[in-house]
């Protein structure tokens, strides 16, 4: 199963597929393919979690739907009184609005990206594959040690050159539903990574592995195959990401601040 051809969202049979999963009825002979893949993103293993418990909860709906036979064959037998029927009956609509409202929070949470409408970092950090589109941007004549003439609504992309040898080679600007998005590319020894900064307000922070640098929460985590590194800054989402890099090595990057900065 490919997520190549849409990195951002679920193409029909893939989110078929995961449904079917959660819910048992999948083919057998593909469930182990189909638990592999969704196991191979946190964003897709997060979803199926949610589908399960959609599951869980339409099937404590149906239920406590069959409860009203069983409650009118007691009432045939015992020939309770008309109080005792409306106690009952009232029960039981409590607890169905109760598993009701608690199947409408786990809908709720299963909308992709963490806000209607809202992008998800998996868009922002997909952003890195289209390449650069343009060249890199020079350094800053105010700061040319340590940052670039490139920013976000303020947020300057690093000059890591001097510091730690990776040198911008390129760049790229994008639209994420209506927020500025710019990737610089660095290169270093062979190897390439990309950063990315969107524009306010931050994105939704993703379920990964949580470390502090500097005084920096950074959020680790792999994305089809590439290591991403994610932080906030002055309410921007920043995304570094690469392939064959190591997590330290990302994460001293996106936690460095300039030295006139400390």
């Amino acid at each position: 199963m490919s997520s190549q051809a849409d990195k951002t969202q679920l193409t029909a049979r893939q989110a078929a597929d995961l449904s079917a999963l959660a819910d048992g009825t999948l083919d057998a002979a593909r469930r182990d393919e189909v638990r592999a893949w969704v196991d191979a993103s946190p964003e897709r293993a997060a979803l199926y979690e949610r589908e399960r418990q959609v599951v869980e909860m339409l099937q404590a709906v149906a239920r406590e739907e069959r409860a009203p036979a069983r409650l009118r064959a007691r009432i045939e037998a015992d020939r309770p009184s008309r109080r005792s029927l409306v106690q009952r009956r009232a029960a039981y609509v409590g607890a169905l609005a109760s598993v009701l409202a608690a199947l409408a929070m786990v809908l709720g949470l299963a909308l992709p990206g963490g806000a209607p409408g809202g992008p998800s970092l998996s868009q922002a950090a997909a952003l890195a594959v289209r390449g650069p589109a343009m060249a890199a941007p020079s350094p800053d004549p105010s700061a040319p040690a340590v940052q670039l003439e490139r920013n976000i609504e303020g947020v300057y992309f690093p000059n890591w050159t001097s510091q730690f040898g990776w040198r911008a080679v390129g760049q790229r600007t994008d639209r994420l539903d209506g927020r500025s998005a710019v990737t610089v590319y660095y290169e270093w020894e062979g190897q390439r990574i990309a950063y990315t900064i969107v524009g306010a307000p931050a994105l939704a922070q993703p379920a990964a592995r949580v470390s502090y640098q500097n005084g920096i929460e950074l959020r680790t985590l792999t994305l089809d195959g590439r290591l991403v590194v994610t932080w906030r800054q002055a309410g921007h989402t920043c995304v570094l990401s690469g392939q064959g890099v190591a997590p330290q090595d990302l994460q001293q990057l996106a936690a460095w601040k300039a030295p006139a900065s400390r």
